[in-house]
């Protein structure tokens, strides 16, 4: 059984990503990683294949830190902005033994154009290593895998 105020963690730490994406607050989904993080936003066929194909592939710190600079100030103003609601729900969560969590989780995403339409974004999984450091949980790696390989937009934040 995993110790309760693991779990507080792990949840506190997916409410943060969650929060920071659906309130476009780059710098805090920075804040939701480890010093050393990977983030990577796949299809589930990408994976039961075993092809290393991404939406995004940001294979360390400093390709986070390239993916909010993009966001916030390369890509600011060149596309559609929209609104995104992410909902997940932990499945699991387990000691790995190398003092990382692993924890799986179902996500949904809505998204909201400028015109006011909502439909699904994305839905799938997340798959993570989760670590403890200084009492708060960050992502050590965080892999998205989305169930479709087709989303109805282009993505600019982060799934």
């Amino acid at each position: 059984m995993t110790d309760p105020n693991i779990l507080t963690g792990v949840d506190e730490l997916q409410v943060r990503y969650m929060r920071a994406l659906d309130g476009r607050d780059m710098p805090a989904w920075l804040d939701c990683f480890d010093h050393e993080a990977s983030y990577v936003c796949t299809t589930r066929e990408n994976e039961e294949q075993g092809l290393s194909l991404a939406m995004m592939m940001d294979d360390c710190r400093d390709r986070l830190r390239d993916r909010v600079n993009y966001v916030t100030e390369v890509w600011a103003g060149t596309f559609e902005d929209y609104m995104t609601r992410h909902f997940a729900q932990r499945l699991d969560c387990t000691l790995r033994g190398d003092g990382l969590y692993a924890v799986t989780s179902n996500l949904t995403i809505v998204y909201t154009t400028t015109a006011g339409r909502s439909e699904i974004l994305a839905a799938g999984s997340y798959e993570d290593a989760v670590v403890l450091r200084d009492g708060e949980a960050r992502f050590r790696s965080r892999r998205a895998v989305l169930d479709t390989t087709v989303v109805p937009r282009y993505l600019v934040y982060p799934v």
